[in-house]
C-alpha cells in the first residue's frame, strides 16, 4: 500500500467541530481518507441526506474546518483528495489529474451507500464537482459551489479583473506591500506569492494568517498533476451541464481575487438552475470572514 502524503500533520485539527476520521479504498486501490463533521439527518431522502465536500488546492480539506458550522445544519463528508491529509499518495502520478479525482467521488458515492448526493467544492475542488456533475448528472441532488475555479468549463479570468479587485483594498493597511508583489507577479519579474496572501480575506487579521499559514498544499506533485495535460475537457464538461437539471449554488466573496464575482456570474450562466450569491467583505474563504452570512446562505439553498 503506497505510503501515506508527508502532509498529514502540516495543521492543527480544526477546534470547532467534533469529527469522525473514515477512509476508503477508490477503484485504482489507493486508499482516500474523509472527515465526517455532525449527525446524519436522513441519509435515504437526498435532499436532506450528507453533503460530500471536495476541497482546493490541492490541499488537506483541514483547511475547510466544518465550513464555518455549517455541520449543525447538514452532515459534511469532507475528502482528502489523494496524496493530500491523510489520503494515500498513488502509485500513478497521473491519478491526481482534476478529471480522474472525479472517480475518487464516485467511489465515494459508492462507499457512503448513496443513490444521489449533495456535493460541493471550494476553489479547485469546485473543478472536480462540476465535472462530476458533467459526468453523472443523475447521481446529485444539489451541487454547491464555492469560490469556484473555473478551468473546468474554459472560463478564463483575465489579470485586469484581478487587478481591478485588488485595487477595491487600497485603504488596507496592507495594501502598499501586497500591491507592489501583485504587480510584480502579474509582469512576471516577482515570486512573492505570500506577500498577496491578504488579497484573498475579507480582513488580514490573526484569525486569517494562521488560517493562511496551516492551509497550503504541501504535495508539489499533487499540485501539478492536478492540472496536467487531458485535466480539462471544456467543451465535453459544458456539453454535459447542459443536461443538468440540479439546482446549484454559486457562492463567492465580494474581494475573491482567485474567483471575482464577474466570472462566477458567466459561470453561473451555464447552469440552468443556478443562485449566485456575492458575499459582502468577503474573500476566498468566506466562512472564515463571516460564518453566519456564509451559513445563512448555504443552509438556505441546501433545505
Amino acid at each position: 500500500m503506497p505510503p501515506y502524503s508527508s502532509s498529514e500533520s502540516s495543521a492543527p485539527e480544526p477546534s470547532s467541530s467534533v469529527y469522525t476520521a473514515s477512509e476508503y479504498v477508490a477503484s485504482d486501490g489507493t486508499r482516500l481518507a474523509y472527515r465526517v463533521f455532525g449527525a446524519a439527518l436522513d441519509a435515504a431522502h437526498d435532499d436532506r441526506g450528507p453533503v460530500v465536500c471536495v476541497p482546493g488546492g490541492p490541499a488537506d480539506s483541514r483547511y475547510l474546518g466544518d465550513l464555518g458550522g455549517l455541520s449543525a445544519h447538514r452532515q459534511l463528508i469532507v475528502l482528502d483528495t489523494r496524496g493530500t491529509g491523510r489520503s494515500a499518495i498513488p502509485e500513478d502520478p497521473s491519478s491526481y489529474r482534476c478529471d480522474r479525482l472525479v472517480e475518487d467521488v464516485e467511489s465515494l458515492r459508492e462507499h457512503l451507500g448513496l443513490r444521489r448526493m449533495n456535493l460541493l467544492g471550494h476553489s479547485g475542488g469546485a473543478n472536480v464537482a462540476t465535472q462530476y456533475a458533467a459526468r453523472h448528472p443523475t447521481r446529485v441532488s444539489k451541487l454547491a459551489l464555492i469560490g469556484p475555479g473555473t478551468r473546468a468549463v474554459g472560463l478564463a479570468i483575465p489579470g485586469e479583473m484581478r487587478r481591478e479587485l485588488a485595487l477595491s483594498r487600497k485603504g488596507e493597511p496592507w495594501f502598499p506591500s501586497a500591491f507592489a508583489a501583485l504587480e510584480a507577479i502579474t509582469e512576471g519579474t516577482g515570486t512573492d506569492w505570500d506577500a498577496i496572501s491578504p488579497f484573498f480575506y475579507g480582513r488580514w487579521d490573526s484569525a486569517a494568517r494562521q488560517h493562511h499559514a496551516t492551509s497550503q498544499p504541501e504535495n508539489k506533485e499533487a499540485v501539478v498533476g492536478f492540472a496536467a495535460e487531458g485535466a480539462f475537457d471544456a467543451q465535453a464538461t459544458r456539453a454535459g451541464l447542459a443536461g443538468c437539471a440540479m439546482p446549484v449554488l454559486l457562492l463567492t466573496g465580494e474581494f475573491d481575487m482567485n474567483s471575482p464575482p464577474r466570472a462566477v456570474a458567466e459561470f453561473a450562466e451555464l447552469f440552468r438552475d443556478a443562485t449566485f450569491v456575492v458575499q459582502p467583505a468577503a474573500g476566498h474563504y468566506p466562512w472564515l470572514d463571516d460564518a453566519e452570512r456564509f451559513v445563512a446562505a448555504t443552509a438556505a439553498f441546501l433545505g
